[in-house]
């Protein structure tokens, strides 16, 4: 005796659609979320927390925006409540507004986030006066505005190139200053521009 099956429904070939449709997406899109680098740990212990390729903008006490930092990686340890940053870029913005740029390998914020320490081929730029100062280890108060360096300094501000033993510049007054045993190269005046030829007529 035949036995006759019940036919498929609309919707139960519709469920079967869907699944077939959901395992061809999984299998084409086997993509896995990033998994975070590693915890930085170094002797200052275990952070409580880090930021990896970060942007950070920080206010001053009316509101307005005086440093921008950007760094592959910071992290932050509660014990001595000091952020440590790789390879950070930072704009340091004056009271006239201003912007400044520093760089280095390493950077580090103290307790309260002042002041910014810079080390390992640190480098201070003043795009408007076009100079630049390179020096080991730099240091800013943000609170002051006062940069300096207690390295072995050099300061470039073409043609002119000098080097000294410390060096303090004060952003809010665009003033710099380079002392301690400084020698410079000035090239003279007459080096700097192409002399005019001038031509006699023979007697």
């Amino acid at each position: 005796m035949a036995v006759s099956l019940p036919r498929p429904t609309f919707r139960l070939w519709l469920l079967l659609l869907l699944l077939v449709l959901g395992g061809v997406l999984v299998w084409l899109d086997p993509r896995e979320a990033p998994t975070p680098g590693p915890v930085p740990r170094d002797t200052a212990g275990e952070p409580d927390y880090y930021l990896e390729e970060a942007r950070v903008t920080r206010f001053d006490a009316t509101g307005e925006p005086h440093q921008r930092l950007a760094t592959p990686r910071l992290s932050h340890t509660p014990h001595d409540d000091v952020t440590r940053l790789d390879a950070p870029r930072a704009e340091l913005i004056d009271n006239d507004g201003r912007h400044w740029v520093a760089s280095a390998d390493l950077g580090r914020l103290g307790p309260g986030g002042n002041p910014l320490t810079l080390s390992g081929d640190a480098r201070l730029i003043a795009p408007q006066e076009r100079w630049q100062l390179d020096t080991e280890e730099l240091h800013y108060d943000a609170e002051t505005g006062h940069a300096w360096s207690e390295t072995p300094a050099t300061l470039e501000q073409p043609p002119q190139r000098m080097r000294g033993e410390r060096f303090d510049a004060w952003l809010h007054d665009n003033r710099a200053r380079l002392t301690d045993n400084v020698r410079g190269h000035h090239p003279p005046e007459d080096h700097r521009r192409p002399s005019a030829t001038r031509e006699e007529s023979p007697p």
